[in-house]
């Protein structure tokens, strides 16, 4: 069997899912549709939203005539998904896994008649299918610089967006090997709104493979692991492999093996270990932001590459500036949402401690010979005091997770103004229980906010 078809056996017949995966996938369906729902004013998803959104059915003529499509609903919410950067990040794919996951899977369950049993499930699927897609090509693709959201995220959710319209093993096999050729997206994007079109980008290709599976369009079934295949030309310098025999064998679901890492701060992910440093420690000793002689960051290669910004000049920088992320964080005690606004950076972007703040990285040899590293922070002050941290993890995975009242915080906080928030949360923890996806329309409908 191929590497393809590995995948789609194992997504077909998945092992017994335990309670545990089923409620960590219900947490991450619902902080997705709250980040949906928060970046739905954001600039990329009005220009998708206006370019795409607002055509009528019949605006083009077909040769074989028109039908609807959800292609553009999942346009158009992937992109809102992952438009603030405040979507999980998923280790396994090198991608924001959710961003993608979520609205594929919702741009199709209307067309299927989903339950919300039926929408776990698949979203499970998908998320263990960009775990295998990913496992071959690790973080040398990432460090590559492919953005493995819109790369191994288009492949891996279309086993998901397959499973929810009921195709089996073959028909799952078609749409991983479609969203393999609709791969793209390059990380040289990051602080540009087209690195949230990138999920919305990825969440379409899902579906369209998906949907052209259904109706037998197919490629081929080794196009990861052959030639000219993925692997080859999209491993970067020091690919695994694929391990067929590992992908069959998996029994464990990566979602409690691995994990997803839910953010916390509405930025990068790749400050987030850094900002998590520079938190634990103000809250252990009283420092003084304008005592800050020198903040010296220490991070992975591809961290460092995904912030280049030292002197943002709008709010899509801001996001992939270490300088000005740690400095609110020393500053503030907290990033929030408005913090990456137009006027919030033009105020905070003069402040005198972003010079302040350097950043170095590990070297490829480093990075070979160990499986995970630290991120390392290290601030000096004017009296000559000097505090060293270090996290091999941020907070929200697995190793340090959130609390209930942190995960209800952050999502009434991005669905700030929507009518009965909280019974909406309390919906969503019940997923599992719907028989449709009519709660939905709460979120959907802008009428439904408050004044």
């Amino acid at each position: 069997m191929s590497v393809i078809e590995t995948i789609a056996a194992w997504c077909a017949a998945p092992p017994a899912i335990t309670d545990t995966a089923r409620r960590l996938a219900r947490e991450a369906i619902a902080d997705t549709l709250a980040c949906l729902y928060a970046g739905r004013g954001d600039i990329s998803t009005l220009a998708v939203s206006r370019s795409f959104g607002s055509q009528s059915v019949d605006e083009a003529p077909l040769v074989t005539g028109a039908r609807q499509s959800p292609s553009v609903a999942a346009l158009v919410n992937g992109t809102a998904a992952h438009a603030l950067d405040y979507d999980d990040n998923f280790k396994p794919g090198m991608s924001h896994a959710s961003a993608v996951i979520v609205p594929a899977l919702l741009a199709i369950a209307g067309r299927t008649g989903a339950s919300g049993r039926a929408l776990v499930d698949a979203y499970l699927v998908a998320l263990q299918a960009q775990a295998f897609v990913g496992s071959g090509v690790a973080g040398s693709h990432y460090t590559a610089g492919w953005h493995g959201t819109s790369t191994i995220g288009s492949i891996g959710t279309a086993a998901g967006a397959a499973k929810l319209l009921g195709l089996d093993a073959d028909g799952i096999a078609r749409a991983l090997s479609l969203g393999a050729s609709m791969a793209s997206g390059t990380k040289g994007q990051f602080g540009t709104p087209a690195k949230p079109f990138h999920a919305g980008m990825a969440a379409r290709n899902a579906v369209e493979a998906a949907l052209l599976a259904a109706e037998g369009l197919y490629g081929r079934s080794d196009i990861l692991e052959g030639p000219q295949g993925f692997l080859e030309m999209f491993g970067g310098s020091d690919p695994v492999g694929y391990d067929r025999e590992s992908i069959a064998s998996t029994r464990d679901h990566v979602i409690e093996t691995v994990g997803l890492m839910p953010k916390r701060h509405p930025c990068c992910g790749s400050t987030h270990l850094v900002i998590d440093m520079a938190l634990d420690l103000l809250h252990e000793v009283p420092l003084d932001a304008d005592a800050v002689v020198s903040a010296e960051c220490h991070v992975g290669i591809a961290n460092f590459r995904n912030l280049p910004y030292t002197k943002p000049v709008n709010e899509m920088e801001a996001r992939f500036s270490m300088q000005y992320c740690l400095a609110l964080a020393l500053r503030r005690k907290k990033l929030s949402l408005s913090d990456f606004t137009p006027p919030s950076v033009v105020a905070s972007a003069r402040d005198p401690l972003l010079a302040k703040i350097s950043m170095t990285h590990y070297t490829p040899a480093e990075e070979r010979a160990a499986t995970q590293l630290p991120h390392r922070l290290r601030i000096t002050l004017d009296g000559g005091h000097v505090y060293e941290k270090e996290r091999f993890f941020a907070r929200g995975g697995l190793a340090d997770p959130f609390s209930e009242e942190d995960r209800r915080t952050k999502f009434l906080d991005c669905v700030a103004g929507l009518k009965d928030a909280e019974a909406l949360y309390a919906t969503l923890e019940a997923l599992d229980e719907l028989t449709n996806m009519s709660f939905l329309e709460q979120l959907f409908d802008n009428r439904t906010t408050a004044a």
